[in-house]
């Protein structure tokens, strides 16, 4: 099971252009550079670029002429990548959904107590969303003016993470190691205690409160209500 952040973080970067490289992969009708390595070296620029004037101007105030000037890309070599701001919405949210499925998936699977599991789940989205804050951001924003394919595909991914908290959870009650509570309830709450924390990171730097100790604050919150009393 990961350890803390800085553990986290190190082994972070090689999947991050993994899945830059599956988004490329999933995306080649819609980019016309085919040297996969030039791709995925222009898309991480892109993304980072896109992210970083969204959440300093907007996303909707942002140009494509800002982001070639903030990329350092001319604009005919981000059309090579993306025809309009619908295009760009589509990768940074398939590079987004697919590098937190992975991490939630990769960080849970292999972890055999129920407790554990619950807390490696924590553990991996706050320690994501902290890595990723500007795409959680990002995403969270943006999510009432996406396009309806992409409005869709946010909620199915909002969807399918909060299952994997429950799919916990459920178990933890079927094997009586949690107590018969409302499981969908509770992954919900979690999910939303989540969410605080990317959302208003300044509050808990604030409170000299760090990634480490948010997540076990949320793990002694969940474990308060879901475990048998002693």
């Amino acid at each position: 099971m990961i350890e803390n952040y800085e553990a986290f973080r190190g082994g972070l970067s090689l999947s991050q252009e993994d899945v830059i490289r599956d988004v490329f992969r999933q995306n080649k009708e819609r980019i016309s550079i085919k040297k996969e390595a030039t791709a995925v070296k222009n898309l991480t620029r892109i993304i980072e670029s896109t992210l970083r004037l969204a959440n300093s101007k907007g996303f909707h105030a942002m140009t494509l002429r800002d982001l070639c000037a903030d990329s350092g890309m001319s604009m005919g070599g981000l059309y090579a990548y993306i025809g309009n701001k619908a295009d760009l919405i589509h990768l940074i949210q398939s590079h987004g959904f697919t590098i937190t499925r992975r991490t939630l998936v990769h960080y849970t699977s292999q972890v055999e107590g129920i407790r554990d599991r619950l807390f490696a789940a924590i553990k991996a989205h706050l320690y994501l969303s902290e890595q990723m804050r500007a795409w959680f951001y990002f995403s969270y924003m943006e999510a009432k003016s996406l396009p309806a394919q992409e409005k869709r595909d946010a909620i199915a991914i909002e969807l399918e993470i909060e299952a994997i908290f429950l799919g916990v959870i459920e178990e933890g009650i079927k094997t009586d190691v949690y107590r018969a509570k409302n499981a969908r309830l509770v992954s919900s709450m979690i999910k939303a205690l989540l969410q605080d924390w990317y959302l208003k990171r300044r509050k808990y730097r604030d409170q000299g409160v760090e990634v480490d100790g948010y997540a076990v604050f949320v793990r002694d919150v969940v474990e308060s209500y879901l475990l048998w009393e002693r």
